[in-house]
C-alpha cells in the first residue's frame, strides 16, 4: 500500500488559505518596496519627471479655484470643470507639446463654438421637424469633413489634436442647442473656462523649470553623431586587434551605441513638429530651421546602417583567416579612416550642442578622404594576386565599407554647414579640439 507523502496537495483548503493569508503581508511589502525602488530609479534617471509632476499638481490646484472660490463658481457654475479637464489634457512634459495642445484647443474651441452657434441660428429658421434634420445634416457634413482632414500628413503632424477638439466642441454645442435655448451662453462659458485652463497650463509649463523640446532634439542629434564617432574611433583598433590576437577588449559599449540611431526617425520628426511651437526660446527664436536638423538626422541614420555592416564583419569568425600580409598592408589607412571620420562626427556633435561653426571638421574630412584614396589604390593593386580570394574578402569588404563611409560623413558635414548657415551659428576660432588627440 502506498503511503502518501505530507505535501502541500494533501493539505486542506482552510490550511492553504491560512498559509496564503500569513504570506500575504510579506508579499505586499515586497511589492511595495519594488514599486518604490522603480519610482526612485525613474526619478533618478531624469529628475525633470519629478518637477513635471509637481508642475501638473500646481496647475490643477490653481484651476480648481473655479470651485473653491464662491465668486468664480457663481459666475461659471459647473462649466468650471472644463478648465480642470483642459489642464489635465493640455499639460505635457515639454513646452512645445503644451503650447501645441493649448493653442490647438483654444482655437478649435473658438472656431467650433462660433460655427455651432451659426448652425443653430440657421436651424431655428426651420420650424417643427425641420430643425433637427438641418442640425443632423450639418453635424454629419462637418464631422465627416474634419475627420477626413485629419488624414492629411501636414495637418495630422501639428493640428490633429485641434481637429479632434473641433469635432467634439461642435457636436456638443450644436446637439445640445436643440434642447437648450441658452446655447450661446453655454458656448461662451465653455470657451472662457477652456481658455483660462489653457493659459494656466502654458504659464506654469513655461515659467516653472521649462523643458524645451527644441533643446532635446538638438541634444539627440548631437548625441547620435557622437555615438557614431565613438563606434568609428573604436572599430579600427578593435577589428585589427581581433584579427591578430583573436580576442577583443572587455569594454564593447561603443559597439552598441549606434543601434539606437537606427530607430530614431519617428521620435525626431515628432520633436521637430513640437519644437516649432516654441517661438520664445532664447536660443532658437522664430523660424528656426528645424527641418535642417531632420536632414542631419536622416544622413546620420544612413551612416549608422553602414556601421551596422561593419559590426557584422567584426563578429565574423573568418577574420583570422585573412593573410597577415594583406591585413597589415591595409591596417594603417583603415584605422586612419575610422579615426578621422570619428573625430569629424564628434566635432560636429560638439558644434551642434554649442551652436557654433567648426573649422576642424574640414581637416578631419580631408585626412579621411586621403586615407580612403590610399586604401582604394591598395585594393586595386597586386595585393590580390598571390592571395586566396575567399580568405581576403571579409577584410577587403571592411575596407570597401570604410571607403563608402567617408562620402557619407562628408554629406553630414555639408548638411551641418547648411544648418549652421540657416540657424546663424556663431563663428569661432577653433584652435583646440577636444578630440584632437591621435
Amino acid at each position: 500500500m502506498d503511503i502518501a507523502s505530507p505535501n502541500f496537495e494533501n493539505v486542506g483548503p482552510f490550511t492553504r488559505a491560512w498559509e496564503w493569508l500569513k504570506a500575504l503581508p510579506v508579499k505586499l511589502w515586497a511589492m511595495a518596496v519594488e514599486f518604490a525602488n522603480k519610482m526612485k530609479k525613474l526619478g533618478q534617471d531624469d529628475p525633470r519627471r519629478i518637477i513635471h509632476s509637481l508642475k501638473v499638481g500646481v496647475a490643477i490646484t490653481l484651476v480648481s479655484l473655479f470651485y473653491y472660490v464662491r465668486q468664480l463658481f457663481d459666475r461659471f457654475g459647473e462649466n468650471g470643470i472644463w478648465a480642470i479637464l483642459t489642464v489635465v489634457l493640455v499639460f505635457e512634459f515639454s513646452v512645445g507639446a503644451t503650447l501645441g495642445k493649448g493653442l490647438n484647443r483654444m482655437l478649435a474651441t473658438l472656431s467650433a463654438g462660433a460655427l455651432a452657434v451659426g448652425v443653430d441660428q440657421v436651424a431655428t429658421l426651420f420650424d417643427g421637424t425641420g430643425q433637427p434634420i438641418v442640425l443632423g445634416i450639418f453635424v454629419f457634413i462637418i464631422s465627416a469633413t474634419v475627420t477626413f482632414m485629419r488624414f492629411f500628413p501636414a495637418l495630422k503632424a501639428r493640428y490633429d489634436y485641434g481637429l479632434m477638439i473641433f469635432i467634439l466642441t461642435f457636436c456638443l454645442v450644436s446637439v445640445s442647442s436643440y434642447q437648450d435655448a441658452e446655447v450661446l451662453e453655454i458656448a461662451y462659458e465653455r470657451l472662457y473656462t477652456i481658455i483660462i485652463g489653457s493659459f494656466i497650463a502654458i504659464i506654469v509649463c513655461i515659467c516653472v523649470c521649462p523643458v524645451w523640446i527644441g533643446e532635446t532634439l538638438q541634444n539627440q542629434i548631437a548625441n547620435n553623431l557622437e555615438k557614431l564617432g565613438n563606434f568609428l574611433e573604436g572599430f579600427g583598433k578593435e577589428y585589427f586587434r581581433l584579427s591578430e590576437e583573436g580576442h577583443s577588449t572587455d569594454d564593447k559599449s561603443f559597439l552598441h551605441g549606434y543601434k539606437s540611431v537606427l530607430t530614431s526617425k519617428d521620435k525626431e520628426e515628432t520633436m521637430a513638429n513640437l519644437a516649432r511651437w516654441e517661438l520664445w526660446h532664447y536660443r532658437f527664436g522664430f523660424r528656426h530651421p528645424w527641418n535642417r536638423y531632420l536632414k542631419v538626422g536622416t544622413l546620420t541614420r544612413q551612416c549608422a546602417y553602414k556601421l551596422e555592416d561593419l559590426n557584422g564583419y567584426l563578429n565574423c569568425f573568418e577574420i583570422q583567416a585573412t593573410p597577415t600580409e594583406f591585413r597589415r598592408e591595409i591596417q594603417e589607412p583603415c584605422i586612419q579612416i575610422c579615426s578621422e571620420s570619428g573625430k569629424a562626427l564628434k566635432e560636429l556633435a560638439s558644434a551642434i550642442k554649442k551652436m557654433r561653426r567648426s573649422t576642424l571638421v574640414n581637416s578631419h574630412i580631408d585626412s579621411s578622404k586621403l586615407a580612403a584614396k590610399n586604401l582604394q589604390s591598395m585594393l586595386n593593386n597586386s595585393l590580390w594576386e598571390n592571395a586566396n580570394l575567399r580568405e581576403i574578402i571579409p577584410t577587403a569588404a571592411v575596407g570597401l565599407v570604410l571607403i563608402n563611409i567617408v562620402p557619407c560623413t562628408e554629406k553630414i558635414v555639408e548638411a551641418f554647414q547648411e544648418l549652421a548657415s540657416r540657424a546663424r551659428f556663431k563663428r569661432m576660432d577653433d584652435r583646440v579640439s577636444p578630440n584632437n588627440d591621435v
